[in-house]
């Protein structure tokens, strides 16, 4: 097998998003295996940055042992795409020119795009992640059937652009991160000629069990349940304030809210005394954030995956997750490590049940542990991946 591309938008060790967190993880873990990965993506620097801006210059880079090539991009214009984006982001379906003025002017590069045409003959194959950015729009109809999709679907407007179609008919191969990833795509883009396989994301398993001296480094004195995340609207992250504010207006016990990540929110002023933003924290306290926790709570309804679940079930603590993602829900009950609401009131009483019930919360905490590590320990999905890879391009195992 020849050495295999990743093509996405951005890329680099720091840089925040769920998208980009597992494309570093897979590249990783595939080159510890032996297989040659080269990145292609363009001088953006992240998701939040100016697309019209080239932050890195053109050229060759490594990052982490990983070869990054970066182009530069194609200047686009804001305003074209801000108002076909509104619409979108209203959930709001859009025409067919409007979708191409989506595509023209979304974050594109055509250096890039030319140098996989170029190149194709030099590599196994093209992975694109995810799937509404111009870097996967455009680079997949170069490169056709060498092309494998890692969409990172949402069940969003965006997902029903008729667009979208060509790319995934184009695709030789399809990697869905879970069930109902897959199910969404299958029903949206057919997919009967493409091969395709769930594999999920992988976790290092092998974390520190010492959870201790958390509390008392952050200065928290009552039981918290925690978000883990970006806290942005996108996520979902004020229907949980909404919540626990009326949690604890109705409710008279100690409890407090605990989040960790990145972004800026502004918090109610009558629970601002149990809400403690940490920011940023390392990884160890990361776990550790977890560990002590009464339970995590995911409220996005736009997941693909969810690597705070996993890592809050690895640390054998339950979750708490929005009933209309699909793919949550669906870890959830798989797991049986967590519950899922539908309103506040369901909200409430999981709460409750899960402050009530230690003995029980620990146990679904472990269950979700022992669904880690059966599935998404590192070398599993590692080896899933260079399994369907070799099935792709016609090798034995």
């Amino acid at each position: 097998m020849k050495k295999i591309a990743f093509i996405v938008p951005w890329y680099g060790d720091k840089i925040p998003g769920g998208a980009e967190t597992e494309t570093r993880n897979i590249v990783k873990n595939l080159t510890k295996k032996g297989i040659e990965i080269e990145i292609l993506t363009t001088c953006v620097e992240k998701f939040s940055s100016d697309w019209n801006k080239n932050y890195y210059k053109e050229g060759n880079y490594e990052e982490s042992g990983i070869k990054i090539k970066r182009f530069k991009i194609r200047k686009r214009d804001n305003k074209k795409f801000d108002n076909v984006n509104a619409l979108l982001m209203q959930g709001k379906r859009i025409n067919f020119e409007e979708e191409q003025i989506f595509f023209q002017e979304m974050i594109r590069s055509t250096d890039l795009e030319n140098y996989i045409e170029k190149n194709i003959d030099s590599y196994s194959l093209f992975c694109f992640i995810p799937y509404m950015f111009g870097t996967t729009y455009w680079g997949v109809k170069k490169v056709k059937n060498k092309s494998v999709l890692i969409p990172c679907l949402h069940d969003e407007a965006y997902a029903y652009m008729e667009s979208l179609k060509e790319i995934f008919k184009l695709s030789l191969g399809c990697i869905f991160l879970a069930k109902p990833e897959k199910e969404l795509a299958e029903k949206l883009f057919g997919l009967k000629g493409t091969k395709k396989k769930v594999i999920g994301g992988g976790l290092d398993i092998n974390i520190s069990e010492d959870f201790s001296g958390f509390k008392e480094k952050y200065n928290l004195k009552n039981p918290y349940v925690l978000y883990a995340g970006r806290k942005d609207k996108g996520k979902n992250i004020d229907l949980l304030i909404e919540y626990f504010k009326k949690f604890k207006e109705k409710n008279s016990d100690n409890l407090d809210l605990v989040l960790i990540g990145g972004g800026q929110l502004e918090i109610p002023k009558e629970i601002k005394g149990c809400v403690h933003d940490l920011g940023f924290i390392n990884i160890e306290d990361k776990y550790k954030a977890y560990a002590n926790a009464v339970t995590l709570v995911q409220p996005s309804v736009n997941e693909s995956f969810s690597i705070v679940i996993m890592e809050s079930w690895l640390t054998g603590r339950p979750v708490i997750v929005n009933n209309n993602c699909e793919v949550t829900k669906n870890f959830a009950m798989e797991s049986n490590g967590g519950l899922y609401f539908n309103n506040y009131f369901e909200f409430e009483e999981i709460l409750k049940f899960y402050i009530n019930n230690p003995d029980i919360v620990n146990k679904m905490g472990q269950n979700g542990k022992e669904y880690v590590l059966k599935n998404f320990d590192k070398e599993i999905v590692t080896k899933k991946y260079i399994d369907f890879f070799k099935e792709l391009v016609g090798e034995k195992n």
